[in-house]
């Protein structure tokens, strides 16, 4: 789960709710209907084609943030190019369908299901007949024991980064013959199903040194569509060509190469031709909408706008040049000043026709960005106080900000643990509230917190040799929300959003003119990579000749009135990432500054490197707020139980606080989690992960915002591949479609953001 643009490494992984017990007609009826009303916000965009339709041959060139570190998912340093090529080259027993259930891969099982539970849980996988490894051994039981034996976490040899349902199992043997494997579970596992995705030759598994080192440039043995044939650090690619000993349906297309391509960079790779395939970000999208002459938002009309007032300075330049011969110097100069202008001209003409040749495909991806609340010290170790931030957000309006100009579904997520359209989806948002500037107010009164109480002076902050002050934070660049419209008293480049602000100024104010455009723009400018305008971006004033008679008294303005408390005001401290797919975070951060300022809470926003997010602040808990991503999962059980898991002293005292970078946590939702990873009733699992996230918007440390964007610019002649939303990717079905006099035709037709 991870703040647009730098993620925490997690899994991505979801089954049907059905009620526990006995099941009644009425009950099964509800569960339809449940099903019925529960579905994707937005569906995938992948061009979806018959593979009678798609042509055998040709290379696809898809953007990658990086080479990956390591070709072997289980280590600490995967990512989501270790994903992409384990997907293409290596058995997924299950894969997710488009609403995150886990469904059997027919290439590799023809059945997969629990045969006993008395004494103990028996999962019984009947593997294809076919199912062969590249050098012609049979997939089997002794692949998937060296997988557990690796994973069990019994062996401290093997560097691993999770072992999360192997260290349940007791044992693994074959089964009445070479096609079944039989798994034994020492304790009952809801989640099994996540179990053996993807599969690993037992010649990557069976050694710690093969598993450390063996598997991390190199896979000599694989199974599946494709084979790794290079990893190219060197040239930044990796290679994947169609696998001869494939014995599904073959892959269509003959080669796919990832490329490793920053994002600041797809929209020029994409402009020379590099790639055919890149996730970019919404500015980017604008930019190929607007190439294609389509006016789709106030960013496209812009840049359509940029290119035309190019054309017309080179026309002007032209005409100036023809009128002024008799003018020597001033004839040279705008000789020169004409070529650059049609140069320039020439070039932004060249780049519009070069990104006509691709689409845009639009979904949201099954990932969720959050406000994150460090309840480890501070003001935020009070529940109240954590409450009272959370009713000063309208997250309708900061979903609004992000996906509302690009089309898609702006609607809150309700839930921790799954998104709309996976089954186990609810709104449980109701157990904490919605918006209500009064009742926050409340809360922070209830703690001790008074409105414009007395504050007083502090001290400037001493650096010390690090360029860090008193409190360990970095000295960087920062902004505050506070209350005054004054200079602060610490007058180092820190910045005090509203400080300049003019009479008039709230919440909203100005977003349907003027400068309120510049916060959408930058709010588009990309989530990334994190799916993710800046602060200080949108200082609206007030309305000109609105004032009032002479005489009257000027009200007292609670949105600029700071809480105070035993003589110190209610400041937290803001941290955000800097990097260019990271704006539209920052954007959101800015407009949440500002809902928290109407309640009397201080923001003080740092902006620091990508890089550092996670390791320098988040991690550390270094920070009273940050936004950040999860992933969706099929089996919040298991992969969310880190999370929000309570933390716990370590053997060095530390608190162990595993993924729960909030540092809040509670024994019941331990409980809860706990009890759903043991229970094989699918319907009792998801009402205990209800109940779970009944109870964690209760705790107010982590508030779920709105799931994040997915945008894919593809050759329009890609099919079967794009923004894939929950679905696993069909790497043999990839390919281009077949040319045909209908096709041609239509090939070309420009998809700005449509899903």
């Amino acid at each position: 789960m991870s703040h647009d643009g730098v993620r925490p490494s997690a899994t991505r992984r979801a089954a049907a709710f059905l009620l526990a017990g006995a099941l009644t007609v009425s009950a099964l009826s509800a569960c339809s209907s449940d099903e019925k009303e529960n579905r994707p916000l937005a569906g995938q965009d992948i061009a979806p084609a018959g593979r009678a339709l798609v042509a055998d041959g040709g290379t696809l060139r898809w953007a990658v943030d990086a080479v990956p570190a390591t070709l072997n998912t289980f280590q600490a340093d995967a990512d989501a190019a270790t994903s992409r090529v384990a997907g293409a080259v290596l058995p997924s027993l299950f894969r997710l369908d488009a609403r995150g259930r886990p469904q059997p891969n027919p290439a590799y099982l023809e059945s997969a299901k629990v045969v006993d539970t008395e004494p103990r849980q028996v999962v019984l996988y009947r593997l294809d007949q076919q199912a062969v490894w590249s050098d012609g051994r049979e997939i089997g039981a002794a692949d998937f024991a060296a997988q557990w034996r690796a994973l069990s976490g019994k062996d401290s040899a093997y560097w691993t980064a999770r072992n999360a349902g192997y260290d349940r199992i007791a044992k693994i043997e074959r089964g009445h013959d070479d096609l079944e494997v039989k798994v034994t579970f020492a304790r009952p596992y809801a989640d099994w199903k996540s179990l053996f995705t993807p599969l690993y030759p037992k010649e990557v598994m069976g050694t710690p040194d093969a598993f450390n080192d063996g598997a991390r440039s190199k896979l000599k043995v694989t199974a599946g569509p494709f084979a790794l044939k290079k990893v190219d650090r060197e040239d930044g690619k990796v290679t994947l060509v169609r696998s001869t000993r494939w014995w599904g349906s073959p892959a269509k297309l003959d080669k796919i190469v990832l490329r490793a391509v920053p994002r600041d960079e797809r929209l020029d790779a994409l402009a020379e031709n590099k790639v055919d395939l890149a996730e970019v970000d919404p500015d980017d999208a604008e930019r190929i909408a607007a190439a294609h002459g389509t006016k789709t938002t106030a960013a496209s009309q812009a840049a359509a706008g940029a290119e035309r007032e190019k054309a017309e300075k080179a026309e002007k330049a032209a005409k100036k040049e023809k009128e002024e011969k008799d003018k020597k110097k001033d004839e040279k100069k705008d000789e020169k000043k004409g070529d650059e202008d049609a140069a320039e001209a020439a070039e932004a003409a060249a780049r519009r026709k070069a990104l006509r040749r691709y689409v845009v495909r639009s979904s949201l991806e099954p990932a969720y960005t959050q406000l994150a609340l460090n309840g480890s010290e501070g003001p935020l170790a009070d529940e109240r106080v954590r409450r009272a931030v959370a009713r000063a957000l309208d997250r309708t309006k900061l979903a609004e900000l992000v996906l509302k100009p690009l089309g898609l579904p702006a609607v809150p997520v309700g839930s921790h643990l799954a998104l709309a359209g996976q089954p186990a989806y609810e709104d449980n948002s109701g157990a904490l509230g919605g918006q209500d500037t009064k009742g926050a107010r409340a809360l922070l009164a209830d703690a001790g917190w008074i409105l414009g109480g007395p504050v007083e002076k502090q001290a400037k902050d001493k650096k010390d040799k690090k360029g860090k002050d008193e409190d360990g934070d970095e000295a960087g660049e920062k902004d505050t929300a506070g209350s005054k419209g004054e200079k602060s008293e610490d007058d180092d480049g820190t910045y005090i959003v509203g400080e300049d602000d003019k009479p008039g100024e709230a919440e909203g104010a100005g977003d349907h003119g003027g400068d309120g455009r510049s916060e959408e723009r930058a709010a588009r400018s990309a989530d990334g990579k994190q799916y993710l305008g800046e602060p200080g971006a949108a200082r609206h004033g007030g309305a000109p000749g609105a004032y009032a008679p002479m005489g009257t008294a000027a009200p007292a303005r609670a949105a600029d009135t700071v809480m105070a408390k035993d003589g110190k005001a209610l400041s937290l401290r803001f941290v955000l990432p800097s990097g260019p797919g990271s704006a539209s975070l920052r954007a959101v951060g800015d407009r949440i500054a500002r809902m928290l300022r109407k309640v009397g809470i201080r923001t003080t926003i740092t902006k620091v490197p990508d890089d550092s997010y996670f390791k320098d602040h988040i991690a550390s808990g270094e920070y009273d707020l940050a936004l950040y991503s999860w992933p969706a999962t099929a089996f919040p059980a298991t992969d969310a139980r880190p999370v929000y898991a309570k933390p716990v002293p370590g053997a060095d005292g530390e608190p162990k606080v595993e993924q729960n970078y909030t540092r809040v946590g509670t024994d019941r939702i331990d409980q809860l989690f706990d009890e759903a990873l043991v229970t094989l009733d699918a319907g009792k699992e998801r009402e205990l992960m209800r109940k779970a996230d009944s109870r964690i918007w209760a705790g107010a440390a982590s508030i779920p915002l709105y799931q994040r964007p997915q945008l894919t610019a593809a050759r329009p002649r890609l099919v079967n591949v794009g923004a894939f939303g929950f679905r696993t990717p069909v790497y043999e079905d990839m390919g281009y479609q077949e040319r045909t006099p209908s096709s041609a035709s239509t090939s070309s037709v420009p998809s700005a953001t449509s899903s």
